[in-house]
């Protein structure tokens, strides 16, 4: 494991850390909301993939689209199929950087909507043909 991905998971770590406890003073029950809670390695995968988003320039158009997604235009689904898109294809390039937070990949990526995200997509990563 790299020291990056250490630093990242103590971050990722503190952050369940306060979300724990501020839910807890707030006096809801850990045993009531826990399970709904993103695990460490969750929490890491989405630090990375805003990391890329940033990296690429395309944190507000990603940001728009889903808030789009939210709204009754007619547009709405597209901006869901094109933000599930651009996630699905930074998890999967996370996966293969990362093969320890596979799991947590590939438990993000089944919150995204299948299918859209084209079946006939090759199975290859960036850069391999």
């Amino acid at each position: 494991m790299s020291e990056s991905l250490a630093r990242l998971r103590a971050d990722a770590r503190l952050e369940l850390d306060v979300l724990i406890e501020h839910r807890s003073r707030d006096g809801q029950d850990p045993w009531d909301f826990l399970q709904f809670l993103p695990t460490v390695d969750q929490l890491v995968v989405r630090a990375l993939r805003d990391d890329e988003l940033d990296r690429t320039g395309k944190t507000a158009e990603f940001l728009l689209a889903r808030l789009g997604e939210k709204t009754q235009r007619p547009d709405a689904a597209r901006l869901r199929i094109e933000a599930d898109r651009l996630e699905y294809g930074i998890l999967r390039e996370i996966a293969h950087r990362h093969p320890e937070l596979t799991q947590a990949v590939w438990t993000l990526a089944g919150d995204l909507d299948h299918a859209q995200i084209s079946p006939a997509e090759p199975a290859t990563r960036r850069g391999e043909e």
